[in-house]
């Protein structure tokens, strides 16, 4: 990995220690210039042309995102963001009063939110799935509430945004596969800093955004969906002329791969940007990336562990490229923008964005940073010393 080419990419660290990375990385100039380009085009030639020029280029976003799940284009589908693409798989279950759907106490908020309405609408019933000592997700807990509930869906967030603890999600799919449960895997936090095998994970739906480790731009997600589900005829409650074909007066057919979960209209844009984010990932290595977070993100625990008044608060047994911690002493208001007065990109996270976690810690709200495999160990001691002088 060079990093003197992959800074050199990221006009951003000129300006900027970014280590916000689990909220929106910096852009790399590929991406920049592939969505720069693709907006003249369209400026000057009309949109559906342009559109027709760059069929190829748009169909790179599914090569791409289907290099890096380990699985076929014909599995994704583009959505406009992970929570887009997370109800949009929940619009294919076709719920009824009383089904059960399990989840753990660390998923996404917009993710009980949206569970929480369906159960208000169609009565469905929610269990949470114990955790470990260590913070993950009770493997054995998870069996017997299958056995015992027999749920249409389990739901799990691979990395919640509250902390840096990374589910079993490869153990979790042996299960849902063998007691033939769905399962839908919210990798919003996890693409593009980890490793993601949709063939080794076994998850019926991934969602995931673009935004965060992957550096494409906001606005831009991706979903897969197995061959199980589509096999299945499971579709999105809503389709339009992009998923699905009108076949007489009152009939339609779906699409047979994954597109079925789209809607016609799209930035296409955001696509180019996206496809050419996905291709920057691919090219340096999923892996790669993952061992440089893991070497920057030690580093980080390590210093971070020796300045009083610090807590740290990641749990399970393989922490990621998120570091949480909460600061005696300092309240959550003010806390992004000293930072930032002092040229450091970092996020504050506080009790709504995790209810469960944060009450059994103890703590209303944490300080969240997210370095990334372009950031160096010189700005993580630059970010130490702010620290230290709040």
């Amino acid at each position: 990995m060079d990093l003197n080419l992959l800074r050199r990419d990221t006009p951003g660290c000129s300006n900027v220690i970014h280590l916000n990375n689990a909220g929106a990385s910096l852009i790399p100039k590929p991406v920049q210039h592939a969505m720069q380009d693709y907006l003249v085009q369209e400026t000057d030639f009309g949109g559906y042309e342009t559109a027709d020029k760059y069929a190829p280029a748009i169909m790179a976003f599914y090569d791409q995102a289907a290099t890096l799940l380990n699985t076929r284009s014909s599995n994704i589908a583009y959505a406009t963001s992970a929570t887009d693409a997370y109800n949009l798989a929940l619009s294919a279950v076709p719920f009824k009063n009383g089904d059960v759907v399990l989840l753990t106490e660390n998923d996404y908020p917009s993710n009980f939110i949206t569970l929480l309405s369906l159960q208000k609408r169609y009565g469905i019933r929610l269990e949470l799935v114990k955790n470990t000592p260590s913070g993950e997700i009770d493997l054995e807990d998870l069996e017997n509430k299958i056995k015992q509930h027999r749920p249409v869906l389990v739901s799990v967030t691979h990395v919640p945004t509250s902390s840096g603890l990374v589910q079993p999600v490869a153990a979790i799919g042996d299960i849902t596969t063998r007691l033939d449960t769905l399962f839908l895997l919210d990798a919003c936090q996890s693409l593009g800093q980890l490793p993601v095998d949709a063939l080794a994970i076994k998850a019926d739906f991934i969602s995931g955004t673009l935004r965060k480790f992957l550096r494409g731009p906001r606005g831009a997600g991706l979903l897969y969906v197995s061959d199980k589900v589509l096999h299945a005829g499971l579709e999105p409650l809503m389709p339009d002329m992009r998923g699905a074909d009108w076949t007489s007066t009152f009939t339609y057919q779906a699409r047979k791969d994954a597109k079925r979960f789209e809607l016609w209209e799209k930035n296409y844009m955001s696509v180019i940007g996206s496809a050419t984010a996905l291709k920057y990932a691919n090219d340096i290595g999923i892996q790669a990336i993952a061992n440089r977070n893991e070497i920057l993100c030690g580093f980080l625990r390590k210093e971070l562990a020796s300045v009083p008044g610090v807590q740290l608060m990641d749990r399970g047994a393989q922490p990621c490229s998120i570091v949480t911690f909460a600061m005696q002493g300092r309240q959550e208001t003010g806390a992004k923008q000293y930072f930032r007065d002092r040229g450091i990109n970092l996020h504050t996270t506080t009790r709504q964005s995790a209810m469960i976690d944060f009450e059994e810690k103890g703590v209303d709200w944490v300080l969240r940073v997210s370095p990334h495999y372009y950031n160096v160990e010189e700005e993580l001691e630059r970010f130490v010393e702010v620290l230290q002088e709040w």
